[in-house]
C-alpha cells in the first residue's frame, strides 16, 4: 500500500514504492561523519563497492556520466539536501550542467524556461507549472541554483491526466490525443516484459492481469518520457552533463528511466545514486551509489485510516476526463 499513498492514484503510484530489501551494502559512517545520524537531515555516501564518499569525492565519480539519476524518497529532508548539495558540486566540477525533473512536465517548458529568464515570479511558476506541494521546501533550492547560474531546467515528465487515462484505458489511448499533446509523451513506449516490468508487478497487491498491464504502461509512460527528454536533449547539446531528479523507483538498480535511456542510446554513460535506510536497501552486485538516511516516519498504523484516505484519493480522480 504505500506504493499507493506516494502520488495519488491507487491504481498507478509507485514513484515512491521500493524493490524487496536485501543486502544493504552501504556503511554506517562516512568521512564526514562518524558518529550515527540522529536527524533526518543526515545522511551518508557510499560507492558501489562500501566505500564512504563525501559530497565532493561523489561528484567527483560522477565525473564521467552523461546522465546522471539521483533518486529520492519524496519529501524526505536528506534526499533534497543531497539533491542540492550534489547539483553545486557538479556544478563547480564542471558547469556544463543540466537539470532534468520528474515534478515538471514537458507542456509546461515555455512556463519554466520564463521563470529562469526572470519573465514571471515564482508564484506565477507554482500555479502555471503545477509545481508539486512541496515545491518550496524540497525544489526551490534547485530551480534557484539553476537560475542563478544559467543552467538549462528540463521539464522531463509527461502530464499526469495523461498518464492517468493510460491507467484507465491502456497505451491505446495514446492514439486519441490530439497531435500537440501526443508530444507531450514519449514516442514509444517500452511494455514488452522486462525487469522493471516484473519489479512493477512484485510491487502491486491487487488488481488482475489486465488492470496491472494497463498500470505499468501508465508507469513506464513516466520513465519513456523521461528517459527520451534527456536523450533528445543530449542529441541537441552533447557537451552537456545531466543530473535529473526523481522517485526512487524510478531511478534505483538501473531498472526505470536508466534501462529506457540505454534503449535508445546505448552509448550514454548513466549513473545512478540511490537513497537506503534500514529498512530499505537493494540488491546485492548493483552498480548504485548509495545515500544511507532515516527512514520516513509511518504514514498510518490503523489500516481502516489509509483506506479512507484512499478513497477520498479515489473520489478526486473520478473528475478526470479522458478522451
Amino acid at each position: 500500500m504505500k506504493s499507493l499513498i506516494c502520488l495519488g492514484i491507487a491504481s498507478l503510484l509507485v514513484g515512491c514504492a521500493s524493490p524487496p530489501s536485501v543486502n544493504n551494502t552501504s556503511p554506517t559512517t562516512s568521512t564526514a561523519a562518524t558518529t550515527r545520524t540522529t536527524t533526518l537531515y543526515d545522511y551518508t555516501i557510499a560507492s558501489p563497492q562500501g566505500e564512504p564518499l563525501s559530497v565532493t569525492q561523489l561528484a567527483h565519480a560522477l565525473k564521467q556520466a552523461d546522465i546522471i539519476l539521483v533518486g529520492e524518497w519524496h519529501s524526505h529532508p536528506a534526499a533534497h539536501l543531497l539533491q542540492a548539495q550534489l547539483l553545486a558540486a557538479l556544478y563547480q566540477q564542471n558547469p556544463n550542467i543540466t537539470l532534468s525533473m520528474e515534478q515538471f512536465t514537458r507542456d509546461k517548458q515555455a512556463i519554466i524556461d520564463a521563470y529562469l529568464a526572470g519573465k514571471i515570479g515564482e508564484k506565477t511558476l507554482v500555479k502555471e507549472a503545477n509545481a508539486w506541494p512541496n515545491y518550496d521546501s524540497d525544489y526551490r533550492p534547485l530551480v534557484e541554483f539553476a537560475k542563478q547560474n544559467n543552467i538549462d531546467v528540463m521539464a522531463a515528465n509527461a502530464p499526469k491526466s495523461i498518464v492517468r487515462c493510460i491507467g484507465r484505458q491502456g497505451a491505446e489511448y495514446l492514439d486519441k490525443l490530439p497531435k500537440n499533446e501526443r508530444l507531450w509523451v514519449a514516442r514509444s513506449l517500452t511494455l514488452a516484459p522486462d525487469a522493471y516490468q516484473q519489479t512493477f508487478i512484485d510491487s502491486m497487491h491487487h488488481g488482475n492481469e489486465a488492470q496491472t498491464k494497463r498500470q505499468f504502461a501508465a508507469q513506464t509512460t513516466w520513465d519513456d518520457t523521461m528517459a527520451e527528454t534527456m536523450v533528445d536533449y543530449l542529441k541537441q547539446h552533447p557537451q552537456q552533463q545531466i543530473i535529473h531528479v526523481a522517485g526512487r523507483f524510478h531511478t534505483a538498480e538501473g531498472l526505470g528511466t536508466a534501462s529506457r535511456i540505454q534503449a535508445r542510446n546505448p552509448k550514454l554513460k548513466v549513473m545512478m545514486v540511490t537513497p537506503i535506510s534500514d529498512k530499505v536497501s537493494l540488491h546485492a552486485d548493483v552498480p548504485d551509489f548509495t545515500v544511507k538516511m532515516q527512514p520516513l516516519p509511518q504514514r498510518y498504523v490503523q489500516k481502516d485510516k489509509m483506506m479512507a484516505a484512499m478513497t477520498a484519493m479515489g473520489k478526486r480522480n473520478t473528475d478526470l476526463k479522458c478522451y
